[in-house]
């Protein structure tokens, strides 16, 4: 008998790195002594302005002298939460030659590590598993997607909290979404001296972008229902 693997809830490690380094407008490269602040990526990410390869794969001669590098993102909350930083990741490297921004092609760099750091500690990821990884189909729309639905429809997060299983601690100030991805919409509830995150799964994970809006849907026809049982306002 085959047994049929749990359905996964939220991306990988990996996956959380691979979408930051593709949707990344900005980062920092530390190399040589100095801080270089890189912006507005051209819409590549840093996947398409660096190209990190393994260690052994034979990209450099052996008597090529190596510059040690390391490059810093910071993944912000598009909606204003209490504390928008929701992760750092950091990828070190050795590069070829010192860093410059006045190059439009990519820059190769022999990679060392990847390390994601964010409410549930630090995990390192290795360059095959960031390889293996897909960017979330979400992650280049999420800021706006997020945003649309503060500024637009406010209303409907109220409704979104009777899904939060259990039922939000009394005394809570407010719910605001902050974070959407393939697999479903994390609120943070804010307490007086306190934050709390809790994970709205959708029916289904996301595949392509034009999947979100429905799954969306899904959500809040879900909350509905359970409105109607419970004999609250929809």
């Amino acid at each position: 008998m085959r047994l049929s693997r749990p359905r996964a809830t939220q991306p990988t490690r990996a996956e959380r790195v691979r979408s930051i380094l593709t949707v990344a407008h900005s980062m920092t490269v530390v190399s040589d002594g100095l801080h270089t602040e890189v912006r507005r990526l051209d819409g590549t990410g840093a996947m398409g302005h660096i190209h990190l390869h393994a260690p052994d794969d034979g990209n450099r001669a052996p008597s090529a002298e190596r510059v040690p590098a390391r490059l810093e993102f910071t993944d912000i909350a598009a909606t204003p939460v209490r504390d928008r930083l929701r992760a750092r990741v950091t990828v070190t490297g050795l590069l070829a030659s010192p860093y410059g921004t006045d190059t439009e092609q990519s820059t190769c760099m022999e990679f060392g590590q990847a390390v994601l750091e964010d409410v549930e500690g630090r995990t390192f990821v290795t360059l095959e598993e960031l390889e293996e990884a897909e960017a979330d189909p979400i992650a280049a729309c999420e800021a706006g997607m997020l945003t649309h639905l503060v500024d637009d429809h406010a209303e409907l997060v109220p409704l979104l909290l009777r899904l939060v299983h259990p039922r939000p601690e009394r005394g809570m100030t407010r719910a605001v979404p902050l974070a959407m991805d393939r697999y479903g919409v994390t609120l943070r509830l804010e307490y007086p001296n306190a934050h709390e995150d809790v994970r709205l799964p959708f029916p289904r994970p996301v595949t392509e972008i034009d999947q979100a809006g429905p799954q969306i849907h899904a959500l809040l026809a879900a909350a509905r229902r359970v409105s109607h049982r419970n004999g609250l306002p929809a």
